[in-house]
C-alpha cells in the first residue's frame, strides 16, 4: 500500500469487523451478513449495513420508507433475531501482538475441515464471534433525498442496485427489499465479558467531518466480500480508490467493492485514518451495466443522526450517544478541507444541442472535445466550467474531424475567457504503468459536476515510434468522452478521453478498458491555431496514416496480405 497507506490502513484494520444475522435455532451463521465498523471498544458499538435485517423486521421492509421514518428501536425487529460480531486481533492488545504473524486454519464454512492447530500456510488467527444487541436503526434523511434525486424519476429503471449479478439469482422481493434499506444503517452493542474489555482497549474511530475530503481525493475502503463466508480469508479487505463525486452525504468511489462489504468503512489519507463514509451498495447497473462505482454514506451525518435517536430511547441507551466519536475539529472548528489536486477543477461541460460531453480548456478561450459531442463546425455551443456551475459560456465549434479520421477530436472556441479554469501543462513522455486519473462529465453529467476516476496508464500503443494511443484503467462512462486525462503525480495533462469498450457480440460495455488520445499527437497544431487562427495543423488529423487508423479500429495489421484458397 506504501508507507504513506500506513496508518490509514492500521485504521482500518483495528476498525473492520463482520455481522452476521441468524434466527433462533438455526446455524449462527445465517445467510444475513455485512460488514461494520467498530465505532469505540469501550463499550463495544459497531455500525453496519441494514440491509441484513429485513428479514426480521416486524412490520415488513416497507416501514424503511414511511413518511418521516429516520430511526426504528431494535425492538423492531423480532425476537428470534441473533447477531453475531467478528474481528481480527488488534495491534494494541496483548493477544493481537502474540498471535502477529501467526497463521491458523481456514474457518469451518471455508474449507469443510474441522478446527485445528495453527498451520503456517493458510489463514489468519481471528476473534471468536461475540453475540451483539441491535440498539436501534438509522438512516439519514438527506442521503435518501439526494439519491432520490439521482436515481429516481424517469431513470429509475434503468439503475440496479441488488447484490446479484443477474436477475435469476434474485427474486424481486428481495430487490425490492434491498432497495428499501439503501441508506439505512444499524447500531449495535457487543456483549463482551470483563476480561475481554480489559485486553481490547483501541481508540475510538476518527470521523471525517462531512465535506472535509475533497474529489479526487484518495480513500481506502475495508470490507469482508461475501460477508461471513471465510472470514479467515475476506475479513478486512483493503481496495483503493478515490472520491469520484459527492452530492450532500451521497458520495461514490471507484475503489472496487464486493457483496458482503455493503456497511465497510471507507477511510481517508488526510486526515490519516479518518472515517469519511460507509458503504451503501458496492455494486450497481445502469441498463444492465456496471458501472463500476461504489455508492457510499458519509459517516458524520449518520452518527449525527445516530446521537439525536439515542437521546429519544430509553434512559441506558441515551448515555451511549457521549460515547460516540467525535467528527475531527468539531469542538475547536478547525478547518479540514483540502482543495484538492489543482487538475480536478479542469475539465468543462460541453452541450452542443440535445448532446452533451466532456471537455478540457486548453487555453483560456479555446477547449478540446471529442466531435461525437461536437458534430459539426460552427455549431454553436455551450460550456460550464465546474468550478463556476452557474457560468456559462458560448462557443463555436471551429473544428471537427472527419468521420473517417482516427482521432475524435473538436476544437471550440469561446466568446469569452473562462475565468478561473486553470489551464493545463501537456505532458511531452508517457511512461506505462503510472497512475492516472480521468475527470469527466459521465454517470450523472450535469447532476452534481464532474466525476474523478483512478487507475494507470495500462499501455502506450506506438506507430513509428510516436505514441498515438493511451490505454487505461480508470472508470470510464457514457458522457466522460472529451475529458482530460492526466497524470496523477504531476498533473500534466496526458491525453483526451476518447471511448470505452464494448463487445460487439454481447452488447456489453467494459468502463475500466477505454483509450485516450495522446495530447502529443493535438498539442503542436493548438498552439499554431491558438497563435495564428491557422486550422492547417488541425486539418492534418484527417490525414492519418492506414497504420494509426488499423490501431484505433482495434485491430491488428495483418503482416501480409492474405492469399485466396480458390
Amino acid at each position: 500500500m506504501g508507507r504513506q497507506w500506513g496508518p490509514t490502513t492500521r485504521a482500518a484494520e483495528q476498525a473492520g469487523c463482520v455481522v452476521s444475522a441468524s434466527r433462533a435455532g438455526q446455524p449462527e451463521a445465517g445467510p444475513w451478513s455485512c460488514s461494520g465498523v467498530i465505532l469505540s471498544r469501550s463499550p463495544g458499538l459497531v455500525l453496519c449495513h441494514g440491509g441484513i435485517f429485513t428479514p426480521f423486521l416486524r412490520a415488513g421492509s416497507g416501514v424503511l420508507t414511511a413518511a418521516g421514518a429516520a430511526f426504528l428501536p431494535g425492538g423492531s425487529c423480532g425476537d428470534d433475531l441473533r447477531l453475531r460480531v467478528q474481528w481480527g486481533p488488534t495491534a494494541v492488545s496483548p493477544a493481537g501482538r502474540a498471535e502477529r504473524g501467526r497463521r491458523g486454519l481456514c474457518s469451518p464454512q471455508c474449507a469443510g475441515l474441522e478446527p485445528g492447530p495453527p498451520s503456517p500456510a493458510r489463514g489468519r488467527p481471528l476473534r471468536p464471534p461475540r453475540p451483539a444487541e441491535l440498539l436501534l436503526l438509522l438512516s439519514c434523511p438527506a442521503f435518501r433525498a439526494h439519491f432520490a434525486l439521482l436515481f429516481g424519476g424517469e431513470a429509475a429503471e434503468q439503475w440496479r442496485f441488488a447484490s446479484a449479478v443477474s436477475d435469476e439469482e434474485v427474486s424481486e422481493d428481495d430487490e425490492e427489499d434491498q432497495l428499501r434499506a439503501l441508506g439505512w444503517f444499524a447500531l449495535l452493542r457487543v456483549q463482551r465479558g470483563p476480561e475481554e474489555a480489559a485486553e481490547e482497549c483501541g481508540p475510538a474511530v476518527a470521523v471525517a467531518p462531512l465535506g472535509a475530503v475533497p474529489k479526487g481525493a484518495p480513500l481506502l475502503a475495508c470490507g469482508s466480500p461475501f460477508g461471513t463466508f471465510c472470514p479467515d480469508i475476506f475479513l478486512n479487505t483493503l481496495s483503493r480508490g478515490v472520491l469520484s463525486n459527492a452530492t450532500g452525504p451521497l458520495l461514490l468511489t471507484d475503489a472496487r467493492c464486493l457483496p458482503g462489504t455493503e456497511g465497510g468503512g471507507v477511510f481517508a489519507a488526510r486526515p490519516a485514518g479518518a472515517l469519511v463514509a460507509l458503504v451503501a451498495a458496492p455494486l450497481c447497473w445502469k441498463a444492465r451495466e456496471w458501472v463500476g462505482l461504489t455508492l457510499l454514506c458519509a459517516a458524520a451525518p449518520l452518527l449525527r443522526a445516530a446521537r439525536a435517536a439515542l437521546g429519544r430511547l430509553r434512559p441506558d441507551t441515551a448515555a451511549l450517544a457521549a460515547l460516540l466519536p467525535q467528527e475531527l475539529g468539531a469542538p475547536w472548528g478547525v478547518p479540514l478541507r483540502d482543495p484538492g489536486p489543482l487538475w480536478a477543477a479542469t475539465a468543462v461541460l460541453v452541450e452542443c444541442g440535445t448532446i452533451w460531453g466532456s471537455g478540457v480548456a486548453v487555453a483560456p478561450h479555446l477547449v478540446v472535445t471529442c466531435r461525437h459531442v461536437a458534430p459539426r463546425e460552427a455549431a454553436r455551443v455551450l460550456v460550464r466550467s465546474a468550478s463556476a456551475k452557474s457560468a456559462t459560456i458560448w462557443g463555436h465549434v471551429v473544428f471537427a474531424t472527419q468521420e473517417t479520421s482516427p482521432y475524435d477530436i473538436a476544437v471550440v472556441s469561446l466568446e469569452e475567457d473562462l475565468g478561473g479554469v486553470p489551464t493545463p501543462v501537456p505532458a511531452e513522455h508517457f511512461h506505462e504503468g503510472e497512475t492516472v486519473s480521468v475527470v469527466g462529465f459521465g454517470v450523472f453529467g450535469q447532476a452534481c459536476g464532474p466525476s474523478v476516476t483512478s487507475g494507470i496508464l495500462s499501455a502506450v500503443v506506438q506507430v513509428d515510434n510516436t505514441p498515438v494511443m493511451l490505454q487505461t484503467t480508470c472508470a470510464v462512462h457514457g458522457g466522460s468522452s472529451g475529458g482530460p486525462l492526466f497524470s496523477t503525480s504531476s498533473g500534466d495533462l496526458l491525453g483526451i478521453v476518447a471511448s470505452n469498450t464494448r463487445d460487439n457480440n454481447t452488447g456489453a460495455t467494459y468502463p475500466h478498458l477505454n483509450f485516450s488520445i495522446p495530447i502529443t499527437v493535438l498539442q503542436p497544431a493548438l498552439q499554431r491555431y491558438s497563435q495564428t487562427g491557422d486550422l492547417g495543423s488541425l486539418r492534418e488529423l484527417d490525414q492519418a496514416t492506414e497504420p494509426v487508423r488499423v490501431v484505433w479500429r482495434l485491430q491488428r495489421p495483418l503482416a501480409e496480405a492474405p492469399r485466396s484458397k480458390l
